[in-house]
């Protein structure tokens, strides 16, 4: 019976875990940029006891008896694949129309200032600085970088914006006047490397030389000749690419393992209490 309530408990705290990562991803259905999070389940050790000469009948199974102590969350990855298209005809909204890009973002990073992390979240504003000068910014507050990796400043009372293939933004003023910003693009190569930051934000994990990569083998700047492999357009945001059907089947299925693990325990429980009374 304590073997039952180990094993039990082991497997709910995972299992809680797994609720955790689900919950998430419905929860960010309709976060532009979001990339679903899968769970993956792995055995813990388990005992083997080899009683095959107590056991001579025929079986398909491997021989002996495993004694397992439950499961353990292997590992949780992100599904990078392209989420669809949603038009929105404004202009400071983009989106990607090629997988492993990413914009540019600039984030408070305590006392080290700022940090760059990577998003496909592509819902822009303006939000007034000083001096009558506007920065441009994402749906968070965040500074959106340009190529060179400085935030991106420039007048207020701006028109309307415009957007190249290349990824540079024109912004048009009501006298003629225009002012042209490269957005910092990024295309990473081996997404897997990267460390989740928050949401829709990635970063390059701090041991990556560790893993046995240098940082031009993940991260491709586009700037210059390499502008062309850009794939962006504007007044569409790139949609969530969780499937809110797998998503609720999958959460189903994790309540019920959740909720026969706990049987287990009451169980046990009551199995001692049967043996404690025994008089």
């Amino acid at each position: 019976m304590l073997r039952t309530m180990i094993t039990a408990t082991n497997t709910l705290g995972q299992l809680q875990s797994q609720i955790d990562t689900i919950s998430n991803n419905i929860a960010n259905s309709n976060t532009a940029g979001y990339k679903a999070k899968e769970a993956t389940f792995s055995e813990l050790l388990y005992q083997q006891f080899n009683n095959a000469q107590l056991d001579p009948s025929v079986r398909n199974s491997p021989e002996g008896i495993r004694y397992g102590v439950g499961a353990y969350l292997g590992q949780i990855q992100t599904n990078f694949t392209q989420g669809g298209l949603q038009t929105t005809d404004r202009d400071l909204d983009l989106a990607f129309t090629k997988e492993k890009q990413y914009f540019n973002i600039l984030m408070p990073d305590g006392a080290n200032g700022q940090r760059t992390v990577y998003s496909r979240q592509g819902d822009f504003y303006v939000t007034p600085v000083e001096n009558g000068q506007v920065m441009l910014v994402n749906g968070d507050g965040y500074a959106v970088a340009d190529s060179n990796g400085d935030a991106i400043y420039f007048p207020e009372g701006v028109s309307n914006f415009s957007l190249s293939n290349d990824g540079t933004l024109g912004v048009n003023y009501p006298d003629g006047d225009a002012l042209t910003f490269e957005l910092g693009i990024t295309e990473i190569q081996t997404t897997q490397v990267m460390e989740h930051v928050s949401d829709t934000y990635i970063a390059l994990p701090s041991n990556f030389n560790e893993l046995g990569y240098n940082e031009a083998d993940i991260l491709i700047d586009l700037q210059g000749a390499a502008r062309t492999d850009v794939g962006i357009t504007n007044g569409s945001l790139e949609l969530s690419n969780v499937n809110l059907s797998t998503e609720m089947s999958n959460l189903i299925n994790a309540q019920r393992n959740y909720q026969f693990s706990s049987r287990a325990i009451s169980i046990a429980d009551q199995m001692l209490g049967l043996i404690n009374g025994i008089r």
